[in-house]
């Protein structure tokens, strides 16, 4: 196959209210490079821009590997650990960035194994639901690395000491192990991923785009907050919250035992 007929590495997609992003490598496990980074990036931010999209769903081509992490294959175009002094700033903390940011729900359907720069992926989604017989690790202590880039999200996800173990050893865990730590949201049969996600989507996308927008940026502030500071953000928040036009919707349509018609704003 020519170079130009090579498949598109990242899918975009629109369904209904959800716009689908699937890293379309299989025969890379899905793996990260420049390009599929910068991808998902721009994906996002149009999503979010477009304003009609009500979540993001992140997910990997096949069922062998939600994403391996960065490509480490000899020659790769966009090797993940190459930097330019002149231009520090990575393209992946630009991802990262811009999922902290975003204010769509996102939503990491794990349909398979989960290795190194993945699992940071995984982590910066708001939510994940996984199919029970995937495998997850950060295995970069095995070629002399450790998952510098990832760190910071996995610190807010994981136990402490799991993290801790999971980074020295590079061991993996499995599906139930991430469940119980809180890594992942549900976990259920391979045959029932997609049926499960669509009930969580069908949960996520008839709520207020603007509370949930708010919701978002209340969580992501007051997370790195001391608590009598998150009080007072709060406290200034209430205000701002319940006078959008979605917050006097949803109170006229409980006053009036309807359905609420949410437009975001």
């Amino acid at each position: 196959m020519s170079e130009s007929a090579q498949p598109e590495p990242v899918l975009v997609e629109r369904r209904g209210a959800v716009q689908w992003i699937t890293i379309n490598r299989e025969a890379r496990r899905n793996a990260l490079n420049e390009e599929v980074v910068r991808t998902i990036d721009r994906a996002i931010a149009a999503a979010v821009e477009g304003g009609e999209v009500r979540a993001i769903v992140i997910t990997g081509a096949g069922d062998k590997a939600f994403c391996s992490g960065a490509d480490l294959a000899k020659g790769t175009k966009g090797f993940a650990f190459a930097v330019d002094f002149a231009r520090p700033k990575h393209y992946i903390v630009d991802l990262f960035k811009r999922l902290q940011e975003c204010t769509l729900p996102v939503i990491a359907r794990v349909n398979g194994h989960v290795m190194a720069g993945g699992f940071g992926l995984l982590c910066a989604c708001d939510m994940a639901i996984a199919a029970d017989d995937i495998r997850i690790g950060t295995t970069e202590s095995k070629i002399g690395l450790t998952p510098m880039m990832i760190l910071p999200y996995m610190l807010r996800v994981l136990p402490p000491r799991k993290l801790q173990e999971m980074c020295i050893t590079g061991e993996q865990f499995s599906a139930a192990e991430a469940l119980e730590w809180g890594v992942l949201n549900y976990v259920v049969p391979r045959a029932e991923l997609d049926a499960k996600l669509d009930w969580l989507l069908s949960r996520v996308t008839d709520k207020s785009p603007t509370a949930i927008r708010l919701g978002k940026q209340a969580f992501a502030a007051m997370r790195d907050m001391g608590l009598r500071e998150a009080l007072e953000y709060a406290q200034a928040m209430v205000p701002v919250m319940s006078s959008t036009e979605d917050a006097k919707e949803g109170l006229s349509a409980f006053q009036e035992k309807r359905a609420p018609n949410f437009t975001g704003n």
